[in-house]
C-alpha cells in the first residue's frame, strides 16, 4: 500500500505500520515491523481482551463488583467507575461520568489476578499473547500503559479483533458497542467530548470531533492510541484495521499526521 509510505514524512526517529484486512490477510506493511516499541495506552485494548477471555472462561463476571463501591468490571473497562486518571480515589459515582482512568485498569488487573491466582502480566501472556503467537509482546508493569510489542505481533491482534477465535464474536461485538451511552468526558489530547463513547476497553469514534482517526473513518471505528506515539484502529465499515508504532511521544505532530494517514489508507482500500 503506497499510503503507508507517508510515515517516511512523520517527524519521528522510527515508525512501523501495517494494515490488516477483515479476513486476516495483510494489505500492506512498512517500516521495521519486528522492532519492539512501548505501547503506552495501546496496552489497554490488549488488557481488555484478556479481561474478556477471563469472563468467557468464567474466572470473573462482567457485572461483578470491582473497584469503588457500586462499581463493576464493566464500569472499569468502560472508564465509568468514577476513579480518577492516575490515583485510586473517586471523582464521581459509577456510571455518572466518563473519566479516563489508568487507575481503573490497574484495579481491573489486580482484580483478575486475585480471582485467577495468576500474576496479571502472566495471565495476559497466557490468555492473549501466547495463543495469538505474539512472542515479542510483554506486559512489564501497569495494565494501563506498560506493554511492549511489535507491529508484526499486533497484526495478529488486529486480525483477532476482526475474526475472533479467543472470545465469542457476539461478546466482542458487545465490547465494541457503546457502554453507558451519553456520558461526557475528556478524551486525552483532544479535550471534552459530548458524548465520549467507549465500549469495554475500546474507544469508539462515533461522531467525535476532533479525533485521532480520519474524517472518512466510520462511526463504528474503535481502537486506542498511546502517548508513546502509537495507535490501533479497526473500521468495520472498511473491513480493515491499522496499527502504527513510533518512538516519539504523542503531540501536535500526531494530531496532524494520523488523520491524514488514516484517510489515505481508507481511500486506497476503497480503490482496491
Amino acid at each position: 500500500m503506497e499510503s503507508l509510505r507517508m510515515i517516511e514524512n512523520w517527524p519521528v526517529p522510527s515508525a512501523a505500520i501495517a494494515v490488516v484486512r477483515a479476513d486476516g490477510t495483510v494489505a500492506g506493511s512498512y517500516g521495521p515491523i519486528r522492532d519492539r516499541f512501548p505501547l503506552a495506552s495501546v496496552t489497554k485494548p490488549l488488557v481488555a481482551y484478556a479481561a474478556l477471555v477471563a469472563i468467557e472462561e468464567g474466572a470473573v463476571e462482567l457485572d461483578e463488583e470491582a473497584g469503588p463501591a457500586g462499581s463493576t468490571i464493566r464500569h472499569l473497562l468502560a472508564h465509568a467507575s468514577g476513579l480518577t486518571f492516575d490515583e485510586h480515589r473517586t471523582m464521581a459515582g459509577p456510571g455518572e461520568r466518563r473519566i479516563y482512568s489508568n487507575a481503573g485498569f490497574e484495579t481491573l488487573g489486580n482484580h483478575i489476578a486475585k480471582a485467577t491466582d495468576i500474576p496479571f502480566p502472566e495471565y495476559v501472556r497466557q490468555a492473549v499473547f501466547e495463543p495469538l503467537g505474539m512472542a515479542s509482546s510483554e506486559l512489564a508493569g501497569s495494565p494501563a500503559k506498560d506493554a511492549v510489542s511489535t507491529v508484526d505481533d499486533l497484526i495478529a491482534f488486529a486480525a483477532e479483533l476482526q475474526s475472533p477465535r479467543l472470545v465469542a464474536r457476539q461478546f466482542l461485538a458487545e465490547a465494541t458497542t457503546v457502554e453507558f451511552p451519553g456520558l461526557s468526558g475528556v478524551l486525552p489530547g483532544y479535550g471534552n467530548q459530548k458524548p465520549n463513547d467507549w465500549g469495554l476497553g475500546f474507544e469508539i469514534r462515533a461522531a467525535k470531533s476532533p479525533h485521532w482517526t480520519g474524517s472518512a473513518s466510520s462511526p463504528r471505528t474503535y481502537g486506542h492510541f498511546g502517548q508513546s506515539g502509537t495507535f490501533l484502529w479497526v473500521d468495520p465499515a472498511a473491513g480493515a484495521a491499522c496499527v502504527a508504532l513510533t518512538d516519539r511521544a504523542f503531540g501536535p505532530w500526531a494530531i496532524e499526521a494520523w488523520p491524514t494517514l488514516t484517510d489515505a489508507v481508507l481511500a486506497e482500500l476503497a480503490r482496491a
